[in-house]
């Protein structure tokens, strides 16, 4: 629609424009169609004209330059295999004040509670009506010394219908307890977040 819109507008315009040019010629070439050039200038070119070339010697001028004395001769080498020698001289090591740092074993044996199983909760059959794509519940719980998942609580959820699947889930998980100094310890306050996605 727009190339049309164009070309209906620009083709008159352009038709206006082109008869001007051509009247304002013809009345230009109408007007001075009387006057006589009375001046007769003649140009002459000449395209056989040969320049004379300056640059060039008899040989009887030339000589030969006359050297001072001879190039001397090539080194000799008496390596074959032509490798330059290489000669490293070592220096003294900085002292850093490092001989008195600890820097210990490398292990440590404490550790934070690991998840050993994680078994994914089940999409609740009575929360499709009105679910969003994607509903999210974080669950904060602890874990004992055993591993085992106790006091799990909701903290936050995008839909309440999910709470009871996601704590049902986080009471079968199970985990390597948190070991300080050899000893197993109680975790608490471990927080994730139990996603349901509508496939």
């Amino acid at each position: 629609m727009n190339d049309f819109l164009r070309i209906a507008t620009g083709l008159p315009g352009a038709i206006i424009i082109t008869t001007i040019i051509f009247l304002l010629l013809a009345s230009v070439i109408a007007r001075h169609q009387d006057v006589e050039l009375t001046d007769d200038i003649s140009v002459q070119i000449n395209v056989l004209r040969q320049l004379e070339d300056r640059t060039t010697q008899r040989m009887e001028d030339f000589q030969r330059p006359v050297l001072d004395q001879p190039p001397p001769p090539p080194p000799v080498v008496s390596d074959p295999s032509f490798r330059p020698s290489i000669t490293a001289t070592m220096g003294a090591m900085p002292d850093m004040g490092a001989g008195d740092l600890d820097i210990g074993t490398g292990f440590n044996p404490d550790r934070d509670a690991q998840p050993l199983v994680r078994i994914p909760p089940e999409y609740p059959g009575r929360c499709f009506s009105g679910a969003r794509p994607l509903e999210t519940v974080v669950v904060e719980f602890d874990v004992t010394p055993e591993g085992t998942v106790v006091n799990p609580r909701v903290v936050e959820t995008t839909s309440s219908c999910f709470n009871r699947a996601a704590m049902r889930a986080v009471e079968r998980w199970r985990y390597q307890p948190r070991i300080v100094n050899e000893v197993a310890q109680p975790r608490f306050g471990v927080r994730t977040a139990i996603d349901f996605a509508l496939e």
